[in-house]
């Protein structure tokens, strides 16, 4: 299986590399800040798509998308939450803080448009980056997430730099 993850999209245009990628994934994760319903129109007409809200989506796309999402598949679960809500600023800290009573395998957020993939005890932490909207990144990306066998492989995928 193979998950495409994105996160802070702010109703820019979406790459087209990122778009033929994600024709080709079983599951789609948004991690936030899609800000409108147009994108995650676009991302359902590609796989199934789970998504979070972010700080800055527009209020009635908050209404529709949870805080915090659990996805279990084969056996492994993902959490997914965008990474600013909490006590700091600081996304990284507070998906750890969110997902603390929760055993999770992978734990997918975004807000701050830096790429990461880190594995602390039992559990990866995943942040995609932007694909449009680096804001302090040098680059644009985007996460796959393939799941064989019960192991996770994360990879972070450029597709440019800010310029």
């Amino acid at each position: 299986m193979t998950i495409g993850v994105l996160s802070d999209t702010h109703s820019l245009k979406i790459p087209a590399p990122l778009i033929e990628r994600f024709k080709k994934v079983d599951l789609i994760i948004h991690a936030g800040d899609l800000c409108d319903f147009q994108t995650l129109k676009l991302l359902k007409k590609l796989a199934p798509t789970k998504a979070v809200q972010g700080n800055m989506d527009e209020m009635a796309l908050k209404k529709e998308l949870p805080v915090k999402e659990i996805i279990v598949w084969d056996n492994l679960k993902i959490g997914v939450t965008h990474g600013h809500l909490g006590d700091t600023r600081d996304a990284l800290k507070n998906a750890q803080a969110l997902f603390k009573d929760d055993k999770m395998d992978v734990v997918v957020f975004g807000h701050s448009h830096q790429a990461i993939s880190e594995q602390k005890g039992s559990t990866l932490y995943f942040n995609p980056g932007s694909p449009n909207d680096v804001a302090k990144a040098k680059f644009f990306s985007y996460g796959l997430i393939r799941v064989e066998a019960g192991k996770i492989k994360a990879e972070i995928v450029k597709i440019g730099d800010r310029g």
